[in-house]
């Protein structure tokens, strides 16, 4: 399923006037994909804003916002929150965060491996940081299996962004696709690790 319709086209940062609330709120609770760009031409300003105060970089921040679309998909038909853009301003800020405590400590010497585990303690249920969660043997041994059972452009995909430390524009170019086909790869694949630490019992 692609989940990015073009009912409204605009820029990252770049407010557009669309529907209420409930109007959006109701688009997920239907599964309409249109939900995904009236969420991101009302609220992907804001969304931005709050991504790039945290990060300071603007690719980061723009795959932020993505993610944080893309979990709107998942979780708002479940959660039916009152306040839509309250809502949405907490997931991305919880994104960034993250991203942003993964970053610093690959810069302290944590490594990729870290990194990922960073982009992941959002979804993981357990206590445990990525720190300790990194410091157990068979949490790297979990992931290099997940990494290996996913599909190869997947794989590929993964390891390039998180092994080898590509931006999405430089994986894009090198498989000829578009950024945002790249990110949302990126999205399941780290939606599948999680669920895949999970099932081995990591997270508790």
């Amino acid at each position: 399923m692609t989940m990015l319709s073009s009912r409204k086209k605009g820029k990252v940062g770049e407010q557009v006037e669309t529907g209420s609330d409930e109007q959006i709120v109701e688009l997920f609770v239907n599964r309409d994909e249109a939900a995904i760009e009236e969420t991101r031409a009302k609220y992907g300003g804001r969304l931005y804003r709050t991504a790039i105060n945290i990060l300071g970089n603007h690719e980061d921040s723009e795959e932020c916002v993505f993610d944080t679309l893309l979990k709107a998909w998942d979780s708002v038909a479940d959660v039916k929150p009152e306040f839509l853009g309250a809502y949405l301003a907490k997931t991305a800020r919880n994104l960034a965060l993250n991203k942003y405590k993964a970053r610093t400590a690959a810069r302290r010497g944590g490594g990729e491996i870290t990194a990922i585990l960073g982009e992941l303690e959002d979804s993981l249920a357990g206590s445990a940081g990525p720190e300790e969660l990194y410091e157990a043997s068979l949490v790297t041994k979990a992931i290099n299996d997940c990494v290996n059972s996913m599909p190869v452009d997947m794989r590929a995909v993964f390891v390039l962004r998180y092994f080898h430390g590509e931006s999405i524009k430089e994986i894009s170019e090198r498989f000829k696709a578009s950024e945002n086909k790249i990110k949302s790869m990126l999205f399941r694949a780290r939606k599948k690790l999680g669920a895949f630490l999970e099932k081995q019992g990591i997270s508790v």
